[in-house]
């Protein structure tokens, strides 16, 4: 099983070159976040990074930490725009104000994830990383809240979890080891500063010229 999950990582990571390489040079004819998009996402309160490890929270859900970091250029701060379970996005497809979506972690698969667990430094609602291969169930549907038609890549926005209302946010709090001084992400009942996020360094990917099937996310 550990052979096939570091192929999986290894195939994932291949992925994301030759991604970057072919859209490389021309990211910068797109104003808007597509699906299939592999990016960072900063938050703009706090200026740290949404980030994953394989590192497992010691209480709550015991699932996999997402934290914020201040570095970066973190390869474990990729994360890519999906589609959600049941709807599929088109391939290079710009995403719309209001759109229910999946955020996977590049390196690990799983789904940017919460649910009615307390947090473990501020006691607001846990926010985790969760599923297999980029499959979890309905708690990793979030709607990005954003002015106009779609999800400008120079706009902050909100990420608003379509299963229990609250919002992507960060208040600042650090932990200690083993992942010394990056800051707990969570969910928060309430729009504020502190849920304000914008894309930033990542591969954008243009609409499909023959959308295929199997280029659905």
């Amino acid at each position: 099983m550990e052979i096939l999950h570091v192929l999986h990582v290894f195939v994932r990571s291949l992925m994301f070159l030759l991604l970057w390489s072919k859209c490389e040079g021309r990211e910068s004819e797109l104003n808007t976040v597509t699906c299939g998009s592999l990016l960072k996402l900063l938050n703009t309160r706090h200026n740290v990074r949404l980030h994953s490890h394989d590192v497992k929270y010691g209480s709550g859900s015991g699932q996999q930490s997402v934290t914020g970091v201040e570095i970066a250029d973190d390869a474990n701060s990729y994360w890519q725009i999906r589609g959600k379970p049941n709807r599929p996005c088109q391939r290079g497809e710009a995403i719309k104000c209001g759109q229910g979506i999946r955020i996977t972690h590049m390196k690990t698969g799983r789904n940017l994830h919460t649910h009615h667990f307390s947090s473990p430094l501020s006691n607001n609602q846990e926010v985790s990383a969760f599923g297999e291969n980029g499959e979890g169930d309905n708690l990793d549907v979030w709607a990005v809240q954003c002015d106009g038609i779609h999800w400008e890549r120079e706009e902050d926005v909100r990420f608003k979890h379509v299963g229990t209302d609250v919002f992507l946010s960060v208040t600042g709090e650090q932990y200690g080891h083993p992942i010394r001084g990056q800051r707990e992400v969570h969910g928060m009942s309430s729009a504020n500063q502190n849920n304000w996020w914008r894309s930033m360094e990542g591969v954008f990917l243009q609409p499909s010229q023959m959308p295929l099937r199997h280029d659905e996310l």
